[in-house]
């Protein structure tokens, strides 16, 4: 049986690559790439050793957060 290759939209997946998040969340690389160095224990990171993958809908909470103060 052959397996279909099921792309699913950013907007629906549970955590994101630096980049899916950079074009999501329009925010550069460099700079989502800061935010992490700045807080590696944050809630809304997922590491798998040293490759992270960022929680969207909480990093979305961070930035309302963030954005309100």
């Amino acid at each position: 049986m052959a397996r279909k290759n099921l792309e699913i939209p950013v907007w629906r997946k549970y955590t994101l690559s630096i980049e899916e998040a950079a074009q999501y969340f329009h925010i550069g690389e460099k700079r989502l790439r800061q935010i992490i160095k700045d807080n590696p224990v944050a809630d809304y990171l997922l590491w798998n050793g040293t490759h992270v993958l960022i929680k969207r809908k909480l990093f979305e909470q961070y930035i309302d957060i963030v954005e309100a103060v």
